[in-house]
Formats: C-alpha cells, sequence, structure tokens
C-alpha cells in the first residue's frame, strides 16, 4: 500500500482540461461560455472584469489554453493590491508608472509594496450589455486618479467574440488551417471620455492595455518580429531594463526577431518601441505542440504611447506597443505571482475630447496540430521556423 501511495504521489498531475477549468469557475464565479459549433471554446466571467479566462480548440476535453489561478479565484476574499486571477485576456489601462501613473497613488515612490491595482481593474464585476452564441459585451463606467492627481472618467465598452479559424488564418495571410485544429477570439475595447474636460499630455493621459496570461514552461520561447534597422534611427530594439536587465541567456536578437523565456522561473519583462514593433507577436509552447499568435490594432502614424517604467521617466509618451512579461520570485526566498507568462499589447495614448473614443482590438489564435503545419504558419506569421524558435535557449524544445 505504501508503494502504491508512494507512486501516486510520483505520477504526474493530469492536465486540466477546457472542461476542467471551467466546472472549477462556475463553482466560484459566473462563467459565459462562447461556441461557434466546432471545437472552439472560450470561457468568459463578467465579474471578472469581462476577462477571457481560458479558451479550447478542441472542445471541452481538449487542453484549457489560458493560466488559471485557482487559489485566488477560490479566496473567500480579495487582495486590496492585485488578485492573479488569471485569464487570456484583460482589460487594464496604461500607464502602470511614471509621473502618470494609474498603479501608484500620488506621492508614493515606485517600489512594489507601494503598487495598487485600481479596482475598477481588479475586483469590480462588469455588467453583461449584450450576448449571443459567440460574443459577449459589457458596459463599465469607471473614475480614476494618476499619480499626478489628473481624473479620468470613462466608460468602457467590451466586447469578446469568437472568431471563425478560416478568418482568423486569412487576415494572418495563412492558407486554409490544414491539419490545425484553431480557436481565434477577440475583445474589442472602447474607451470614452464621459467627463467634462478633454484629456491633454500635461496632466497625463491613459491607453487601453490588454494583457493574456498563459501558462509557462521550460519549452515556452515568446517570439517578437521586429522592423530591423540601425539603433540612429529606429532606437534600440528592446526595452529590457522594467526589473533590472533580462540575461543574454533568455533574451536573444536576430536579424527581425527576437527570442524571449516564458518559462516562468524569472521576473522580467520586454517591451517593443512604435518604430520597433510589429502588429502580431507569439509563442511556441514546444512541450504542448501548441502555436499562440497575438494580432492587434496599429493605428498609423501613431507614436505617443505612455510610458510604464516605474521612474519618473524623461518622455512619459514614449512607452511600448507591445510587451511580454515572465513571471519569477520578485525576490530571493519571494513567491512568485504565478508563474505565468503574459503577451501584452496596448493602444497609443488617448489624447480625447470630452465625449471622443477611442478602440483597441486584440486577438489571440491558438494553433495545435501536426508540426509541419505548425511550422508553416510560424515562418509565414512570425519569419521563423520552429526548429530555430527550439534550438534557440538550448534546444530543449526540439521534437
Amino acid at each position: 500500500m505504501a508503494a502504491l501511495v508512494a507512486l501516486a504521489a510520483s505520477a504526474p498531475a493530469r492536465a486540466q482540461t477546457f472542461g476542467d477549468e471551467v466546472a472549477f469557475l462556475q463553482a466560484h464565479t459566473p462563467v459565459v461560455v462562447l461556441s461557434d459549433g466546432t471545437g472552439a471554446r472560450v470561457a468568459v466571467c463578467p465579474d471578472l472584469q469581462g476577462r477571457v479566462m481560458t479558451s479550447s480548440a478542441r472542445g471541452e476535453g481538449g487542453a484549457g489554453f489560458g493560466w488559471v489561478n485557482r487559489p485566488v479565484v477560490a479566496a473567500a476574499t480579495r487582495d486590496p493590491r492585485f488578485n492573479a486571477y488569471g485569464g487570456e485576456d484583460r482589460f487594464w489601462l496604461g500607464p502602470e508608472g511614471g509621473q502618470f501613473a494609474l498603479f501608484f497613488a500620488k506621492g508614493e515612490p515606485f517600489d512594489l509594496a507601494h503598487w495598487r491595482t485600481p479596482a475598477a481593474l481588479d475586483t469590480e464585476p462588469y455588467a453583461v450589455a449584450a450576448r449571443g452564441a459567440d460574443s459577449v459585451a459589457f458596459a463599465k463606467r469607471m473614475s480614476l486618479v494618476n499619480h499626478a492627481g489628473t481624473r479620468f472618467d470613462l466608460e468602457l465598452r467590451r466586447t469578446v467574440r469568437l472568431v471563425a479559424a478560416a478568418q482568423a488564418l486569412k487576415d494572418l495571410r495563412v492558407g486554409a488551417p490544414v491539419g490545425l485544429d484553431v480557436v481565434a477570439f477577440e475583445s474589442e475595447n472602447r474607451i470614452t471620455n464621459v467627463g467634462r474636460e478633454a484629456w491633454g499630455k500635461t496632466g497625463g493621459l491613459v491607453s487601453v492595455w490588454i494583457l493574456g496570461m498563459f501558462k509557462p514552461s521550460p519549452e515556452t520561447t515568446v517570439v517578437v518580429p521586429f522592423r530591423p534597422g540601425p539603433d540612429s534611427g529606429r532606437g534600440p530594439v528592446v526595452n529590457d531594463a522594467y526589473f533590472g536587465k533580462v540575461p543574454p541567456d533568455r533574451l536573444v536578437l536576430r536579424d527581425h526577431v527576437l527570442f524571449f523565456r516564458g518559462d516562468g522561473q524569472l521576473r522580467s519583462k520586454i517591451g517593443l518601441s512604435p518604430a520597433r514593433a510589429q502588429s502580431v507577436l507569439g509563442s511556441f509552447d514546444a512541450r504542448e505542440g501548441a502555436l499562440t499568435l497575438v494580432q492587434f490594432d496599429r493605428p498609423a502614424g501613431a507614436r505617443d504611447y505612455v510610458n510604464s517604467m516605474w521612474e519618473v521617466q524623461r518622455d512619459p509618451f514614449a512607452g511600448d506597443v507591445v510587451n511580454s512579461y515572465n513571471d519569477g520570485p520578485p525576490a530571493p526566498g519571494a513567491k512568485p505571482l504565478g508563474p505565468f507568462y503574459e503577451l501584452e499589447t496596448s493602444s497609443p495614448a488617448a489624447a480625447l475630447a470630452a465625449g471622443a473614443s477611442l478602440t483597441h482590438r486584440h486577438r489571440t489564435v491558438h494553433l495545435v496540430g501536426t508540426r509541419a503545419s505548425l511550422d508553416a504558419v510560424a515562418r509565414k506569421v512570425l519569419g521563423v521556423g520552429l526548429d530555430e524558435v527550439a534550438d534557440v535557449f538550448g534546444g530543449a524544445g526540439r521534437r
């Protein structure tokens, strides 16, 4: 009997299916499941700020792609600083840090002890405004005050919808999904200035910031195409100084693409400026054989993006368009938030007159299937083959 107990304890836990995750979520919070009659499924939680918690390309029994933090979701109380529920697409507003920060109160230093997520982005529910089989819309009014004391009264209209696989691949300029199972969804996030005054640079601006939290693994690599060219013309390729410089064994730059570890083992973050970012980024989990792609709005000519660095900034509107965060312990011996890794996109800074609106769309596409089919998509969309992705950090992901 003892031998059997020891054997059971050493056996790997069964991977959580989409159905498992939905059943767990339903025990703790309302869930809206979107489906289009294929294997594509998306689970959205209104009381968790209308976030997409997880999705599947293979129905109820397929793997759930989103990272779900079960202890936090199930907790009877909420943390006043931040609740890492998880989720593949959550709505936030930037900037996080700097003199116009939304996550640091006026006069407080830019450190983890004083970091606070506004309640409207973390603990308050979002009302369902409309619902269909393959989409759900939310409405939310909120007021936020930044580090400089500027108040933003805004209304959010957020719609989450499934996107047909054929349409998603067409928009990525990829052919029919032969040998692939696909789930694609997007959030359309419109913010409106419902205050009496225009929003201007003097008091700071906000931006729509969408973050997707995914399950890390030693074989997960984030892949970000960038616009090549000398630093003298476009500036540095990547900002890797958010939480200390990223070590070279975790961030590799090549001709037109960079690679960043998504293993959840070191707290680190990267970002690309509007002069460098493309309109797509992704990740490949070689262990699960899953390719994830994120596509988003890039308004032509937009240059002002809010700066989220945790410091008083020389230029608060020289921020990043895309980011990726890899979780890990914030200090030696400390517990990580997850672990997880993130793929993030932002809208331009919202310099809105009273009554004016800004909309940002963020689309997530997961593909599973044969290695050859996934490789063809990666080459077309990201400009790199999966063998190169698997080899870049030592070849652990080669299959």
